[in-house]
């Protein structure tokens, strides 16, 4: 009988040693393995847009309606130069041209009646 638990001790072990160290190897791996980072999405934040004015980027129109003049309206846009008009009454208002890196949020600052370019 002594022999026999012996057999089943070494069995178990040969068990545990086959198939728990390789497992415990493999999921060793991924522990140094980071996760992708997602970049922060690129946005234009617009402030100052007068209220009941439509933002347009790009030629379309990019926001509903703003109620409110103190909100801004945030716009996620792609990476790139990008044209941004305000539209008050049927009548651009507002005209800028700027560059949105990767990942940025670029703030642009509405002066009533102006043009930058």
């Amino acid at each position: 009988m002594a022999s026999y638990t012996v057999v089943v001790l070494l069995k178990v072990r040969h068990l545990k040693f086959t198939y728990l160290v390789p497992l415990l190897l493999l999921s060793a791996c991924s522990w140094f393995h980071h996760k992708p980072v997602t970049p922060d999405p690129t946005e234009l934040v617009v402030n100052g847009a007068p209220a009941g004015s439509v933002l347009f980027v790009d030629g379309a129109a990019a926001a509903p309606e703003n109620p409110s003049s103190v909100r801004p309206q945030v716009v996620i846009v792609a990476p790139g130069m990008h044209t941004v008009e305000v539209h008050l009454e049927d009548k651009v208002s507002y005209r800028e041209s700027t560059y949105v890196a990767p990942g940025e949020k670029h703030v642009i600052i509405v002066l009533s009646g102006s043009d930058r370019n």
